[in-house]
């Protein structure tokens, strides 16, 4: 049973059938799907949610599909590690760490938008499908694709990591390189979507992709024992996902499922790639597009569809934005790495480096409940940490030889 009633515009209002439209014809603003929320509280007591399978579509009626996910089965429900040593050295009490660098298939929070996206993708008779992407979502639509039985196109900037590159192509998806940055990868994305009947899932899916990535809220909350974090960490490269986020939590306020509390929301991003914190630092909502030039690769858009509203929830809740350098984003994700054994990519360095920062000024209150939000894996983004550690000379295969350059080093740091 769907509960989806409509697509609906965050900004005019105006109503669309549930269809594949992204942008209001109106005003250009996104379009948001809208639940029958009241059958929802009347058909489903939270306790229900408890007895089903440990995945995102445990929360499924808050999803906008008509039938039965395609794929995505093993998707979600990631750990929620408390991370005690990260807080010591962070300087704070209540530290969790909402750990999407092990999300299935593809190890990260985009498996969870484009289970959707594929899902609603074929509920509407798509064969073909597709996405702009700076890495992270070329892997898992590729995946999930294959494993749907779609054909694929992705699309990609000509200078993405290695890495993300193989584990596209691996899956047999089309890639295609473009010489530009992600902004210019879109733009032909949207040309192609109005040519062709295809799903592309972050053009015309992109009112229902997005709405995956609330499944991360309702996990932090279960996670939590059903009550709500005082603060929220989360990376921004289109600023979807904080905003998300935050409909989530709002959800399970409307539905009764946690008590009514205040969350503090929180962006990170690149200082090579800051649009969205530029403006919340200025205090304004306007968004200036910026050139990306940044090891994050995965938060470099320049211009961020959802960057007026990711500021506008910043400020209204008494969050914060914030932006480290390429410098500060390796030592965030060593130091994630050396005391909770964490291997997160760029954007979760980002997270971790931001949080600091944000502690250290002030802003983000050391005494609160604080979740940093680990989006993706470390073994996406090797190249970022090379060089980065001594390479020490071989040992002959003696005891002497080891405890002469290994025992004395230990005793020495004593």
């Amino acid at each position: 049973m769907s509960y989806l009633l409509h697509l609906k515009c965050r900004d005019c209002g105006r109503t669309y059938p549930a269809e594949p439209l992204a942008a209001c014809e109106e005003c250009w603003a996104p379009l948001e799907p809208v639940y029958d929320y009241a059958r929802i509280w009347s058909d489903v007591p939270r306790r229900d949610l408890e007895s089903r399978a440990p995945n995102m579509w445990r929360y499924r009626e808050l999803l906008p599909l008509a039938g039965e996910p395609c794929v995505g089965h093993h998707t979600g429900f990631t750990p929620l590690v408390r991370a005690p040593r990260l807080a010591r050295a962070l300087g704070a009490r209540e530290v969790y760490l909402k750990n999407d660098a092990v999300n299935h298939p593809t190890l990260s929070f985009k498996d969870r938008v484009v289970a959707v996206a594929l899902s609603k993708a074929r509920e509407f008779g798509f064969d073909t499908v597709g996405c702009s992407s700076t890495g992270n979502l070329a892997n898992s639509v590729a995946a999930q694709a294959a494993a749907g039985g779609f054909q694929t196109f992705i699309f990609v900037p000509a200078d993405l990591e290695p890495e993300k590159i193989v584990a596209t192509q691996v899956y047999g998806a089309r890639l295609v390189k473009v010489s530009g940055n992600y902004d210019q990868v879109n733009r032909l994305c949207s040309e192609i979507a109005q040519k062709y009947s295809w799903g592309i899932v972050n053009v015309n899916l992109r009112s229902y992709y997005a709405e995956g990535s609330k499944t991360l809220a309702y996990e932090v909350a279960e996670q939590l024992g059903w009550r709500l974090p005082q603060n929220i960490v989360v990376p921004m490269a289109g600023g979807a996902l904080i905003n998300k986020v935050r409909k989530a939590f709002d959800e399970l306020q409307k539905l009764g499922w946690v008590e009514p509390a205040p969350v503090k929301f929180f962006g990170a991003q690149a200082t090579g790639c800051s649009p969205i914190t530029s403006a919340a630092k200025r205090g304004t909502t306007e968004i200036e597009p910026q050139k990306p030039n940044t090891i994050a690769r995965s938060l470099a858009i320049g211009n961020p569809a959802d960057g007026f509203y990711a500021v506008q929830l910043m400020l209204s809740s008494g969050g914060a934005g914030e932006d480290v350098s390429d410098e500060e984003i390796i030592e965030g994700i060593q130091l994630l790495a050396e005391t909770e054994g964490i291997f997160t990519e760029t954007a979760g360095g980002v997270t971790v480096s931001v949080a600091r920062k944000l502690i250290r000024q002030g802003k983000l209150n050391p005494e609160e409940s604080i979740v940093l939000a680990i989006t993706g894996n470390g073994l996406k983004t090797v190249g970022a940490v090379n060089g980065q550690f001594e390479d020490s000379a071989a040992i002959r295969p003696r005891l002497a030889d080891f405890e002469e350059q290994f025992l004395d080093l230990a005793a020495s740091q004593a």
